[in-house]
């Protein structure tokens, strides 16, 4: 009985060393059986939806993982399959609601270490504004999301100052703004989110500089700038977020050129001015808590002859300036830590006669301008590493007489150009291919006498 107990107990303990011997000299089999590889992480791509009306939907797309949702109701949607870190992601809108238009911000990127939550699908009805210099006022259209047809709101026309030459709508929609040329002042109006009809805010309209020219807004919404063609400087304020009311900031206006176009980059951080006088473009730093501003080092940056018209391509990299004296397109680097500018291989590149208003997709690529003597607007698709100009097949296209400003709406659909000279707004749909413009249905749509500014919105 001890005998057997010993034997027992000595072939329990030699079964390990066996089975180390086996593993060691590769028994039991052919070879070492790999170790598991743990999968890789994955990672969502998730957007949320806001203002969508009810009774609407919008489809959206997640290109790079060929993923579509549809959304019926405001909120979150995340897409599948999850992505690993490393991959890029692209949502689009894939099919607009019937009766609203919706964009998406913060849509492109690359997948990092958690889920992706930022993408935002803002939905909303679109607007159009235009300035007409002879009427002093400003003409509202509602915007047909499917058409881009213009259609006259309720109210319009609604007075604005003398000889209004420049009108813009904030980012968020709320508040549009006029820059009166002869009346040396910025009327400033609240937009009716459903309506779109403008109402004066309260103290307007707000003292600028003489002959003020051009208006924008900068993306965060705080701060408007105004170029002052007479005065040769640029009349910079703060927007008060609740009523759309303008004050000046400190140190305001600043020191330009003979300036007749301004604009801000995506970034809030710099701003350019074309100066047609000295045919040059002045470039500041914007101070993101006061709104004031600082000369870059090197500006003014040489443009061509009379330049008009200013603009920078939504990724910021790159400046594009109307030149209507050369009959030419300024293209120029932006630095991204400076702001100051360097022309690009091939600048300037040809446009037609007397460009007067230049403007870039919202998706950054294709560049469009209005040329006021041959009565047409050039078309170019844009290199997006080097940011050349490239003529779109079929360009430039008939336009009204003497077009003197051209934007694209914010879905990117639809191109808008003020025919001064004809009083009416030609309207196009963009080929999302080649860029190429076909007139929409019913235009040119009716404005007021020498329209001279166009600009579409969307309440948020």
């Amino acid at each position: 009985m001890n005998t057997f107990k010993f034997a027992f107990a000595w072939l329990r303990s030699a079964i390990p060393l066996t089975v180390l011997l086996l593993a060691a000299c590769g028994g039991g089999g052919s070879g070492a059986t790999p170790a598991a590889t743990a999968p890789a992480a994955t990672y969502s791509v998730g957007a949320t939806v806001t203002g969508l009306q009810a009774g609407q939907s919008v489809t959206i797309m997640d290109d790079n993982a060929g993923n579509v949702q549809t959304a019926t109701a405001n909120g979150a949607i995340t897409f599948a399959p999850a992505l690993p870190t490393g991959t890029g992601y692209i949502v689009t809108v894939n099919t607009q609601p019937a009766a609203q238009t919706c964009n998406v911000v913060h849509g492109t990127g690359t997948i990092a270490k958690a889920n992706v939550t930022d993408v935002r699908v803002n939905c909303g009805v679109l607007f159009a504004y235009v300035a007409n210099l002879g009427g002093n006022t400003v003409s509202a259209y509602t915007v047909n999301a499917v058409t881009g047809a213009l259609t006259p709101m309720n109210g319009s026309p609604f007075a604005a100052g003398s000889s209004p030459y420049s009108v813009t709508v904030d980012p968020g929609g709320k508040f549009a703004y006029v820059a009166n040329s002869s009346s040396n002042n910025v009327s400033a109006y609240t937009i009716n989110a459903i309506t779109g009809t403008l109402t004066p805010v309260t103290g307007s309209p707000f003292a600028a500089g003489a002959y003020p020219t051009s208006v924008t807004v900068d993306p965060s919404g705080k701060f408007a700038y105004v170029t002052n063609a007479s005065s040769n400087n640029v009349s910079a304020y703060t927007i008060n977020v609740a009523t759309g009311a303008l004050a000046p900031v400190i140190g305001s206006p600043f020191a330009a050129g003979q300036s007749n176009s301004v604009t801000v980059d995506p970034g809030g951080k710099f701003a350019y001015v074309a100066n047609s006088g000295s045919n040059n473009v002045s470039a500041y730093t914007i101070n993101a808590i006061t709104g004031t501003l600082t000369p870059v080092t090197g500006s003014p940056f040489s443009a061509g002859a009379y330049p008009n018209s200013v603009t920078v391509d939504p990724s910021g990299k790159f400046a594009y300036v109307a030149n209507f004296g050369s009959n030419t397109v300024s293209t120029f680097e932006i630095n991204a830590t400076t702001g100051a500018l360097t022309p690009v291989t091939g600048s300037p590149f040809a446009a037609g006669t007397s460009p007067y208003s230049v403007t870039v997709d919202p998706g950054g690529k294709f560049a469009y301008v209005a040329n006021s003597s041959s009565n047409n607007v050039s078309a170019y698709t844009i290199n997006a590493i080097t940011g050349t100009l490239t003529p779109v097949t079929g360009s430039p296209f008939a336009a009204g007489a003497s077009p003197a400003s051209v934007t694209v709406d914010p879905s990117g659909k639809f191109a808008y150009v003020a025919n001064f000279g004809s009083y009416t707004v030609s309207t196009y749909e963009i080929n999302a291919t080649t860029g190429a413009l076909t007139p929409v249905s019913g235009s040119p749509f009716a404005a007021g006498i020498y329209p001279y500014s166009v600009a579409v919105g969307q309440p948020k």
